[in-house]
């Protein structure tokens, strides 16, 4: 079940109305059946992974927590991540790495003949076992007590606003609030709705809107050149912050009307003056994860230099595997840690330009080129993020402003419809005159002072947008790949 789907706009309110109509000691019950049911819409037989994925953390947990011996602790902990990251690799991995190695050992005359395996990627698996995972190292570090109630803990891994995409939520965050009582608030209300609304906005009226034009230059890319090319990366830059905001809104906002509260995941990172920034605005629930449980352990920023910049192609090289199993992600994780490094590394030259060039006497431009440079380098990474192949993502980098056949002369052959387009780039305008106004802080002071007629009239203004200009093709988020 997808968040831009009939059927989760019949789901969610009537699991709203029986939320709150419930006594609070059943709610949790409800949840874990609404999550279980949004779940198994996609594929039923993978509710057992999921009851699996969540009994052996459970588990170890509990027995982690009653025995008193550190070396039994460790081999818990060893089990259950072993298990979790087990299924992650067998489901998501396996075929990456079989299909590796046998390229490899082709190019040396050696057969290799372990079959392909024939398994769909299970939805969500990627964020539900970080959750386990992160739940069952707090508990080893004696940061949080164990959830002894299997039903609790089982709606904690699949809550199902969050479950497909995130936010990435910890234990220690969101386990204490499915055991809060939760009344109704018509203003939280309000809220969260509001949020959902403009996630919608996002992903129908401007995502898959741009989807479109993307995938008509992506999919056929050996065929066009230059402006076609540029033009298909700036949109899909727009398309995948849409997309994957979208949904981190509506979860959110989808959460916040029963009463919880999701981490943010998203604080407007196209206005990001630098790599490190932006990764502190984008998909922060997994960029703090890989911080927390992975860099800080390894050493982080604390052991000098070299081990900084290797922590940090480590961190990186894993993050870009995370999101999916082949190398064009792994491509762009590497180019996102050698910006890091690189910023890193020219950061005292950097200043010593700023400085002689008296641009740092302008402090708005200064921060209006840097946030320039960081927006165009991140656009250029997601050329080897949405590629099909590394052939096309070496095509479209090293053929972005080259001349040919497939350039200026083809860009109407994949974009034809002017008045369309005249849409897409309006929306484009929209969300950027938004962010802006949120990034000053001038949104939060404009509601304050304005009549609450005036809300009410700019969400009906957008529930009109969506429909007069929303595309209704059903197209799935793209991080449910992942």
């Amino acid at each position: 079940m997808a968040f831009n789907s009939l059927h989760f706009l019949i789901f969610f309110p009537i699991v709203v109305l029986a939320y709150f109509g419930l006594p609070h000691r059943w709610r949790w019950a409800l949840l874990l059946a609404a999550s279980y049911y949004f779940y198994m819409s996609w594929k039923a037989e993978y509710a057992v992974l999921i009851l699996f994925s969540t009994a052996v953390p459970w588990a170890a947990a509990i027995a982690m927590d009653r025995t008193g011996s550190r070396c039994i602790k460790k081999m818990l902990l060893g089990v259950s991540l072993a298990t979790s990251l087990g299924l992650l690799f067998a489901f998501k991995y396996a075929n990456f790495v079989n299909d590796s190695l046998r390229a490899v050992l082709a190019q040396c005359a050696i057969p290799f003949d372990l079959p392909h395996l024939q398994v769909l990627l299970p939805v969500g698996i990627s964020f539900y076992t970080f959750q386990t995972l992160s739940y069952t190292i707090d508990v080893y570090r004696g940061q949080i007590p164990p959830q002894r109630h299997f039903g609790i803990f089982a709606v904690y891994v699949a809550f199902f606003p969050q479950l497909v995409a995130g936010p990435i939520e910890r234990a220690g965050r969101l386990l204490p609030q499915f055991l809060a009582v939760h009344r109704p608030d018509g203003r939280r209300i309000a809220d969260g709705l509001a949020l959902m609304l403009w996630g919608f906005f996002l992903k129908i009226v401007i995502a898959d809107r741009l989807a479109g034009y993307v995938d008509a230059v992506y999919n056929d890319a050996a065929s066009f050149t230059g402006l076609p090319l540029i033009v298909a990366t700036y949109f899909f830059a727009y398309q995948i912050y849409c997309d994957f905001a979208g949904y981190s809104f509506i979860a959110i906002g989808a959460a916040q009307v029963m009463g919880f509260t999701l981490m943010d995941n998203f604080r407007r990172p196209y206005f990001a003056a630098s790599t490190a920034e932006f990764w502190r605005r984008w998909h922060i629930s997994l960029s703090t994860w890989f911080r927390d449980y992975l860099y800080i352990p390894m050493g982080g920023n604390r052991k000098g230099r070299w081990r900084r910049c290797r922590n940090l192609f480590v961190v990186f090289f894993l993050c870009g595997l995370w999101h999916g199993a082949g190398w064009t992600f792994v491509a762009w994780g590497v180019l996102h840690s050698l910006y890091l490094i690189g910023g890193i590394a020219t950061a005292p030259l950097r200043a010593r330009i700023a400085e002689g060039s008296g641009i740092a006497r302008y402090p708005r431009l200064h921060g209006a080129l840097k946030i320039f440079i960081t927006f165009h380098l991140t656009a250029f990474a997601w050329i080897f993020f949405r590629a099909n192949s590394m052939g096309d993502a070496v095509h479209v980098a090293t053929h972005l402003f080259s001349s040919g056949p497939g350039g200026a002369v083809a860009f109407p052959k994949a974009f034809s419809n002017a008045a369309d387009l005249g849409v897409a780039v309006a929306a484009i305008l929209v969300l950027e005159a938004v962010q802006r106004l949120q990034e000053r802080g001038r949104i939060r002071e404009m509601l304050a002072e304005k009549p609450l007629w005036m809300a009410w009239a700019a969400s009906y203004a957008a529930v009109f947008a969506i429909l007069l200009f929303g595309v209704f093709r059903k197209t799935p988020f793209i991080y449910f790949q992942f």
